[in-house]
């Protein structure tokens, strides 16, 4: 069974792998046994305190398989309630200036890219990983609606805006065109290098080395051109479940390799237009499959729990749950939990 928790100090070590096999190498999620330990500190004690708007909190949740004689954590992924709380979060922000002259009879509509720092504003599910043999099953996609059924729960604590960024296109070699393109004119670093600097360190030389000035697209190389708006290869599954989620793509991209951010208010999202609340019914005769397969939330913050589970209503409108279950959710008959609907997990996940 697998299952989504909160992640806590004692994940670290599995966290330090997950970030270690990350494809591509997340900035914000590196491999800093310092860093990762701050995060997973700073988000038990986020999830233990009562929050009534959104600041630098940091929710940071993981993937267990208890298949096995003992749980395994198998993937993380988290999620920054203000982009921009203690530093602003900067992208690039595609704009289309017109050119033209009545003289020579000449208009052009010509892209370029603004540095922006709007998104601060928004809450970034972020630093998601997952064990490659777990990449492209239900797991994934439980991790990566589970926290969406959190943010459900508890609105008060994020923004009214999401945003995802996904990784960019790189080379057979590992570079970044567009990094090469553009950013390695300012800093004069490669790719791999000011990744790592800043997802350990303060991202305040970004404001201090970036240009304040557009750029024109038309300038770019051709490769760094192509490189606008990517998705690394390795996530185009990804790009299809957030669009299944209700998010779009944007108009601004990451500030390093270029990749597209996606984009959804709250509100729009199918986990918290399409989820209801029911009464749980602890029983062995589950009916599988009847009303679909759903992912099933617990009410707590710091105990919160989230799993995959066929959706067998009774007439009453119940939600029959088999004693195991029931167990992982931390739930018994009476207690209600929180259900959506999600066609797309696999028959699977929610097998009996």
């Amino acid at each position: 069974m697998l299952i989504v928790r909160p992640g806590h100090p004692d994940d670290l070590e599995a966290l330090m792998a997950l970030a270690a096999n990350a494809v591509p190498a997340l900035t914000n999620f590196p491999a800093h046994r310092e860093r990762l330990g701050e995060r997973l500190a700073a988000s038990r004690h986020a999830l233990e305190e009562s929050i009534a708007s959104p600041g630098s909190e940091v929710y940071t949740f993981v993937l267990e398989d208890h298949a096995g004689e003992s749980p395994r954590v198998v993937g993380t992924a988290s999620i920054r309630a203000r982009a921009g709380a203690r530093e602003a979060y900067y992208t690039w922000r595609r704009e289309t200036l017109i050119h033209a002259s009545q003289q020579l009879d000449v208009r052009r509509e010509v892209s370029i890219l603004s540095l922006s720092h709007e998104l601060s504003e928004s809450s970034l599910l972020c630093a998601f990983s997952i064990d490659p043999a777990y990449r492209g099953g239900p797991g994934e996609r439980l991790l990566r609606r589970a926290r969406l059924l959190f943010v459900a729960q508890h609105p008060e604590r994020f923004m009214v805006n999401l945003a995802v960024a996904m990784p960019g296109h790189l080379d057979a070699n590992g570079a970044s065109p567009f990094w090469e393109s553009v950013g390695r004119h300012f800093f004069v670093r490669d790719f791999g290098e000011i990744n790592e600097i800043a997802g350990i360190h303060s991202k305040s030389f970004i404001a201090e080395v970036m240009p304040p000035f557009p750029l024109y697209e038309p300038l770019l190389t051709e490769t760094g051109r192509a490189a606008i708006g990517s998705i690394h290869a390795a996530h185009g599954p990804a790009a299809v479940d957030l669009r299944d989620e209700g998010f779009t793509p944007s108009r601004h991209i990451d500030l390093f390799d270029g990749g597209l951010l996606f984009e959804a208010p709250f509100e729009r999202l199918h986990s918290v237009r399409g989820n209801r609340w029911h009464p749980i019914l602890v029983d062995n005769r589950v009916e599988c499959g009847e009303h679909g397969v759903a992912l099933l939330a617990n009410q707590e913050t710091s105990a919160f729990r989230c799993i995959a589970a066929p959706r067998a209503l009774t007439a009453t409108g119940q939600l029959r749950l088999a004693p195991e279950r029931a167990d992982r959710l931390h739930l018994d008959t009476g207690r209600a939990v929180l259900a959506v609907t999600l066609p797309t997990l696999d028959a699977e996940a929610g097998s009996c």
